[in-house]
């Protein structure tokens, strides 16, 4: 029975400090190179395994990378000052119907880290003011600063690391 708390259950604490931005920064820089240490000296066999038919993990780290289009888009919903986030596809439909057993991890992982690091570059050009200001989140209906929505990109990249390192670690 897995021990990852279930995403669309967890609950946001967003009252830290806006200075805590640079930490959350670097905490997403650093995903690609944790996912890489994890699935690395995994075999094919072991990383698209799929138990009870749910994700594998390649399918997880499939997902990183199919969602950092979501999350840049809501960092370019603050830079344009949107009134509300950009909206996910709840659904995941883009992963599930993505196949990521059939291509090679190499290309999952050189796509994420291409991705997250355009991110992540993206987000150090901006005025560190610019991480106070706040929109609505459309399925948590709860104000989110951009400092909380990197903490809440953070969290999620963790949650689904969490789940590799499960379902590659038996």
């Amino acid at each position: 029975m897995s021990q990852v708390p279930k995403w669309f259950e967890r609950k946001f604490d967003l009252s830290f400090p806006v200075e805590l931005y640079p930490n959350l920064c670097i905490r997403l820089r650093g995903t690609p190179a944790r996912l890489e240490e994890l699935v690395g000296d995994r075999s094919r066999e072991v990383l698209v395994q799929k138990p009870e038919g749910k994700w594998s993990a390649q399918e997880h780290a499939g997902h990183l990378f199919d969602l950092e289009p979501l999350w840049m888009a809501r960092v370019e919903d603050f830079v344009l000052g949107h009134s509300e986030l950009t909206v996910a596809d709840l659904s995941n439909r883009k992963t599930h119907e993505a196949n990521h057993n059939a291509r090679p991890m190499g290309e999952i992982l050189a796509g994420f880290r291409n991705a997250r690091l355009r991110l992540v570059d993206y987000l150090h050009k901006q005025d560190p003011t610019s991480f106070e200001q706040s929109l609505l989140h459309p399925r948590l209906k709860q104000p989110m600063r951009l400092v909380d929505h990197v903490y809440f990109v953070a969290e999620h990249d963790d949650h689904h690391l969490a789940w590799i390192w499960e379902l590659t670690s038996g």
